[in-house]
């Protein structure tokens, strides 16, 4: 069979390129695709790329898996109003970096089969095409160049990706480089203004946690947005060092939002809000997450604000089973400005039987985090 070299130009023929692209030993942009279905190698000048057919073609090679989560959007009450107009949708998410994945984390219940790429990339990207968020900030991304970043860009996402320093991915043998943090949003819903990639510090040493923030204004309101993505130290034992780095995450996005509420004469014009996203690996009682609950930011969290009694955050967001035994613990979180933001929907979390005995991740699900996944309005202005 002939190899072929297919025209990057349409739409349809980049994802399909980025989806069946091989394997790449680099944390650098991969050369030219070869050996594709030659059906999808046609020049389609400017046309669109169609979610709805992207996320059919995810189903069509996921076709005999077992079933996917169906999960439920809990909603505010409404003041009659009826649902709030331009809301902006908001995806967190671990999405376990295929390295760690098949190298070091040990899921021992974990069929191989379920950690191939090859499987575990449509499962991504069905998670993401399913409730199409206009803000993305995923963790532990090791496929940014050769698949992420060309679907998505596809679909209309701009992005930034910040790679950890010392990514324990790079000890796993045929790696594709180092795992880190990665922001998308939605060009049609966002202009872009400003983003930093920050190695996040403990007492003023540089650590292996790293974090991107970015400053967004909304297209149709005008209105700014500060969203960060982070990744905090594993483990128990380091509780110490995931308050200080979460410390100096806060003090950099205070910098960030002053710079940018500031006018030319220096006198503040803005009040600009903040979603900061993340794996902290922390539960609700640990150091690091009372200082963002009581932060002079003014930060609360969307699942706990939309739970029953408007404190408690989900019982899990990650349930695995590994060599030292079962973990089943809430360690990711979107938290808000609530002075400036509203929180009108949160995503459920699926149920014990539905993640099933052998626990996350699994030929239905793609990852040992579940994605968090809220909805947002702007406050009107005083």
């Amino acid at each position: 069979m002939d190899t072929i070299v297919c025209p990057m130009g349409g739409g349809a023929t980049r994802l399909y390129s980025a989806l069946t692209q091989p394997l790449s030993s680099s944390a650098f942009p991969p050369p030219a695709v070869t050996n594709l279905d030659p059906a999808f190698c046609q020049e389609q000048k400017g046309a669109p790329v169609c979610p709805a057919e992207l996320l059919r073609q995810c189903e069509e090679a996921l076709r005999g898996r077992a079933p996917r989560f169906h999960r439920k959007f809990t909603r505010r009450m409404q003041d009659g109003s009826g649902a709030p107009s331009n809301s902006i949708r908001v995806m967190q998410w671990n999405i376990l970096a295929q390295a760690l994945g098949e190298g070091l984390d040990s899921f021992i219940q974990c069929p191989p089969e379920a950690l191939s790429w090859s499987r575990r990339k449509y499962l991504i990207l069905e998670e993401i095409l399913t409730y199409r968020p206009h803000i993305l900030c995923l963790q532990e991304v090791d496929h940014y160049y050769d698949t992420l970043q060309p679907v998505l860009a596809g679909l209309g996402y701009s992005s930034n990706f910040c790679p950890k320093p010392w990514s324990p991915c790079l000890d796993v043998e045929g790696n594709n480089g180092p795992d880190g943090c990665a922001l998308f949003y939605d060009e049609s819903r966002f202009e872009f203004l400003d983003s930093v990639n920050l190695q996040l510090s403990a007492m003023r040493i540089p650590t292996n946690q790293v974090a991107v923030v970015t400053m967004l204004r909304c297209r149709s309101l005008g209105r700014c947005v500060c969203v960060a993505v982070t990744h905090l130290k594993a483990r128990s034992g380091w509780e110490w060092l995931r308050s200080a780095q979460g410390s100096d995450l806060l003090r950099h996005l205070q910098t960030l939002v002053q710079k940018h509420a500031l006018d030319s004469a220096g006198a503040q014009t803005l009040d600009i809000p903040l979603l900061i996203c993340g794996d902290f690996n922390a539960i609700p009682t640990e150091e690091v997450y009372r200082r963002f609950a009581a932060s002079p930011l003014g930060l609360d969290s969307a699942y706990k604000r939309l739970s029953e009694d408007g404190s408690t955050e989900p019982e899990y967001t990650t349930w695995k089973i590994r060599p030292t035994g079962e973990c089943c613990s809430t360690l990711d979180y979107i938290w808000y400005s609530r002075d400036t933001l509203s929180v009108d929907a949160v995503l459920d979390m699926p149920t014990e039987e539905q993640i099933g005995p052998n626990r996350l991740p699994s030929f239905s699900y793609p990852s040992d985090h579940l994605s968090l996944v809220s909805d947002f309005s702007f406050k009107e202005k005083e």
